[in-house]
């Protein structure tokens, strides 16, 4: 039985180079879904049905650093069905493209998301551009995916709230009119250390 003082790497959410982060979460992928559920993880289900809200459901999604593929499976509950899933980590990623979610996934790369400009209206970028995972400087060539009108929808958790570089990285795409945020809202997180998340979606200008 799962311990939830072992479920959650100590210093998960910390800033660490991106082969460290890939290499924390390739050791964790066996046990990712079970660890992270036996916490109580809310934010996949409050993005997918935020963004069930402002976006067809018959559009395609690309899931942004789709782990195991959790955030696709929320997505599907939200109606979404053409969905694809992309993952730096090699061991999450297999774990995704076993699940039956996606229509198509790929090993991406930090130099290389693997997908060209305006091919996804929507993309789901599920506690990817956050502390501990990928840096404040992702926001940018992410929202550089989108066509004007598509939407990027995102997490970020407590401790993301706290590193004053995500905020500074919306805040700047938004006051240079990149985007707009039609929908944020805090709510829970992680259920059993009361941590909370702010679920964001962003409309590209």
């Amino acid at each position: 039985m799962t311990k939830k003082k072992d479920v959650l790497r100590p210093a998960l959410w910390t800033r660490r180079p991106v082969q460290e982060t890939i290499a924390v979460y390739a050791d964790w992928a066996d046990s990712y879904d079970e660890d992270v559920a036996a916490r109580g993880y809310r934010t996949p289900d409050r993005l997918a049905s935020a963004l069930a809200a402002y976006a067809s459901r018959d559009l395609p999604v690309l899931d942004f650093g789709c782990g195991t593929g959790i955030g696709g499976a929320a997505l599907r509950r939200a109606g979404f069905e053409a969905i694809d899933g992309t993952d730096i980590t090699a061991q999450m990623l297999e774990k995704a493209a076993a699940s039956g979610i996606y229509r198509e996934t790929w090993h991406s790369s930090p130099d290389d998301m693997g997908f060209a400009a305006g091919k996804y209206p929507i993309i789901v970028a599920l506690g990817v551009v956050s502390l501990g995972a990928a840096p404040a400087d992702t926001l940018g060539p992410l929202i550089g995916k989108l066509n004007a009108g598509g939407l990027l929808a995102l997490s970020f958790n407590d401790p993301t709230l706290q590193d004053q570089s995500y905020a500074e990285a919306l805040d700047t795409a938004v006051n240079a009119g990149r985007v707009t945020v039609i929908f944020r809202e805090h709510g829970p997180h992680l259920d059993d250390i009361g941590m909370g998340s702010d679920v964001i979606i962003l409309r590209r200008l």
